[in-house]
């Protein structure tokens, strides 16, 4: 198993800060209610994981079209055509109110740990990319599934 590399690992920890600051805020409503006074309510409760949560799966996209540029043909035309489906995903899937579109991430983060596993099986991805992406998922997935628990 390949270390993880120590900016990788503390950047994608840095990156859990949001989503680990909506489930605290939703978990503690007085928290949830100085914050949304003090920062905004887009930046607390669900409401930061859910616009985060959509952020971040584009920003995954284009992660993964740039494995895909490590291939060619058509491993790479398919490596393109993947990459997009996070994006997309988040783009059409996180309307309609905040329960369904927790629903839709927690589904589209799950799915992207599939493609993570797919490009990083077809060498693309880095050796120490799965242990990164799984833990990394199972915290925001954990997260975006506190307010649907309460």
């Amino acid at each position: 198993m390949t270390p993880i590399p120590r900016a990788a690992l503390l950047l994608g920890l840095a990156g859990l800060i949001p989503f680990l600051w909506g489930a605290v805020t939703t978990v503690f409503p007085d928290l949830g209610m100085w914050s949304a006074r003090a920062i905004g309510p887009r930046f607390s409760g669900p409401y930061v994981g859910l616009f985060y949560g959509a952020v971040i799966l584009s920003f995954m996209s284009g992660v993964l079209w740039g494995f895909a540029t490590r291939a060619s043909g058509k491993v790479a035309a398919t490596g393109y055509a993947l990459s997009v489906i996070p994006a997309l995903w988040a783009f059409f899937m996180t309307g309609g109110g905040p329960t369904s579109a927790g629903i839709s991430l927690i589904a589209g983060f799950t799915g992207l740990l599939g493609l993570d596993w797919l490009f990083w099986k077809q060498g693309l991805a880095p050796p120490w990319w799965m242990s990164l992406r799984v833990m990394l998922s199972v915290v925001a997935i954990a997260c975006l599934a506190v307010p649907l628990l309460g």
